[in-house]
């Protein structure tokens, strides 16, 4: 063997060694995160490319927690202002309701109370709790009479019926609740003899033990009893 071939042998081996050499190289840890660093700067260059004109990504996260923040605050102030709306339209509704049992006590109640004296009844309270499902008072503030349907009642002449109407209707229908004036002994020897002569039962006084001895026998008279 020549001694170029021994040197050519030789040369080869180096190389061979060498290139074993570089193919197991290994990398520290530096060189690692700076490779994965280089890597993910190129990878948000790439993506973040078609939002340049937006700004800085961390501007734009700052101003994103600045308008969530801002739209807590707004949303509370809502509340808070729902809340006061809620407060103002419950101290109108008191006031309202204020205003129309003034109105009432003083349209409906009074009236009916002083209609219910004026035509002698027993209890006037009892007769004006007794007709309030009657009465009411429109979007006018004036009072109406109605009947069970709550349609308004007329008088024949077509007037609307008027609170005094009402009570007086309501007394002759029902004299029991009437507080007559005392009878007199004519009028009771008339019903005991069972005359013709009418019997006025208004007049009759029903705290009194006779008068309501004499309203028995009248009530009895004419089969009501």
């Amino acid at each position: 063997m020549s001694d170029n071939t021994l040197a050519n042998e030789a040369t080869g081996a180096a190389d061979t060694s060498e290139n074993q050499a570089q193919a197991t190289k290994t990398y520290s840890q530096q060189e690692v995160d700076n490779m994965m660093a280089r890597m993910k700067g190129s990878l948000e260059k790439k993506l973040l490319k078609p939002y340049e004109d937006l700004g800085d990504p961390d501007q734009l996260r700052v101003l994103k927690t600045e308008a969530e923040k801002r739209s807590q605050e707004q949303a509370l102030k809502r509340g808070e202002f729902e809340k006061t709306l809620q407060e103002m339209a419950a101290k109108k509704d008191a006031e309202i309701s204020k205003r129309d049992s003034i109105i009432k006590e003083y349209k409906v109640n009074t009236p009916v109370l002083n209609a219910a004296a004026k035509y002698r009844a027993v209890n006037p309270d009892q007769v004006r709790s007794l007709l309030q499902p009657s009465l009411r008072l429109n979007t006018e503030g004036d009072v109406e009479i109605v009947d069970s349907k709550g349609s308004v009642r007329y008088t024949d002449s077509g007037a609307p019926l008027a609170v005094d109407d009402l009570v007086r209707e309501f007394l002759d229908s029902n004299p029991h609740f009437v507080s007559a004036a005392p009878a007199t002994t004519n009028t009771q020897s008339n019903v005991g003899r069972g005359t013709n002569k009418a019997l006025d039962i208004t007049k009759l006084d029903m705290k009194n033990p006779e008068d309501r001895k004499v309203y028995a026998q009248y009530r009895k008279a004419q089969g009501l009893a």
